[in-house]
């Protein structure tokens, strides 16, 4: 059974700053690939970013050059470092990897169930 455990969610003013932070728990072999997604009320989940193993990082459009993906493929962690927060960053968001698990070690992908970040003043 492999767990992904979310914090660093909150609320913060416009411009403020947050750290998400997200550890998979559990028989791991090895990752593959961990992101962020975000769901925003009324709105479909959208990519924030995704890191793949050999660090090849990826943004959307909305949050480049404010937010930045890190990662520790040994422990099995991502986090997600945002700034200059806009309002419009506001959504439940959600932690994503793909993990090769045994014990048939082939690649699965999961979930986190989701923090929520709220922008307001």
């Amino acid at each position: 059974q492999v767990q992904l455990v979310e914090s660093g969610g909150g609320l913060v003013q416009p411009g403020g700053s947050l750290r998400l932070s997200c550890v998979a728990r559990g028989n791991i072999f090895s990752s593959k690939a961990m992101g962020w997604y975000r769901q925003a009320p009324g709105k479909q989940r959208e990519l924030v970013a995704t890191m793949t193993s050999g660090n090849i990082t990826n943004y959307a459009d909305a949050v480049k050059r404010r937010f930045t993906i890190s990662g520790d493929n040994v422990k099995n962690t991502v986090y997600l470092q945002m700034n200059s927060l806009e309002p419009e960053d506001t959504a439940v968001y959600y932690c994503n990897v793909v993990l090769v698990v045994p014990p048939q070690y082939y690649e699965k992908q999961y979930w986190g169930q989701g923090t929520q970040v709220t922008v307001s003043s």
